[in-house]
Order: structure tokens, then sequence, then C-alpha cells
């Protein structure tokens, strides 16, 4: 797979990359339980373009401008309109020796993109059953 290739709905993504530039880590909180994470967003690239890529807590140290990396099951996050590239509790991410040419003309983060809505299931409320869209009633 290639980066020119992703979109949004993206998964189980297996690239090689070239780290083009590291920035910052920056401390966050997470909505789910309140606790501390850092992570940083790493500009990464190949023959057909770059993406970011956010990397988390002590990735965050292994990860070295100019070294080239093999993805493995990754998937596609739209976060502030934008794409990026992220490994989550599955994904690997390990040094390849492969040389890699990144292009940095077409970087697939800048482009706006907008977040997908989730399918709902099958129209139905999972606490009523089939629901009247029109009148919030069931039918009958």
């Amino acid at each position: 797979m290639k980066i020119a290739d992703l979109n949004p709905g993206s998964r189980n993504v297996n690239l090689k990359v070239q780290v083009i530039n590291k920035g910052e880590p920056r401390d966050v909180v997470s909505r789910k339980d309140g606790s501390a994470h850092r992570v940083s967003d790493v500009l990464v690239g190949d023959s057909t373009g770059c993406i970011i890529l956010s990397v988390w807590n002590e990735n965050i140290e292994t990860v070295h401008e100019g070294t080239s990396y093999s993805i493995t099951n990754g998937y596609i996050t739209v976060f502030k309109d934008s794409m990026r590239l992220s490994l989550g509790r599955l994904g690997h991410m390990e040094v390849s020796s492969e040389e890699i040419e990144p292009n940095m003309e077409s970087n697939v983060s800048d482009k706006k993109v907008e977040r997908q809505p989730r399918p709902r299931f099958g129209g139905q409320d999972r606490r009523y059953g089939s629901r009247d869209r029109s009148y919030g009633r069931k039918r009958y």
C-alpha cells in the first residue's frame, strides 16, 4: 500500500515510510478516563506522498528523523478535518533497511476531509426497537 491510496476509512494499513519531521511531544488528557498521555505528530512519507503519523507515549522516543520504518496494521483517523495515520494497540512500527525517497509535494494530511458519521444499526434504536423517525414514536 502507498500513502496516495489512503482514505478516511482505511484499515489494516501496511506501509514503508521515512520520517521527514518529528514534532515536539505535547501532553493530552484522555476523554475516556482522564489519564495523562503524550502525543507527537510525525510527518512520514513514501514515493507517493506524506501524511502525519500520531505517535503516543513511550513510542515517541523510538522514532527518529531520516529513519525508514515499516508500519503494519495501522489505520486512518480524521482529526481536525485532517487524515492522520495511527497505530493503535494492534499496530506495529519497526526500523526498515529500505531506502525511501519521500514525496513532500503531496501531503494527504493537508487536504480537508469531513468526518463520516458512523452508521446506525439498521435504522433501529437499540433501546426501543424500530421507530417512526418523523414522529419519534413506535410503529404499531
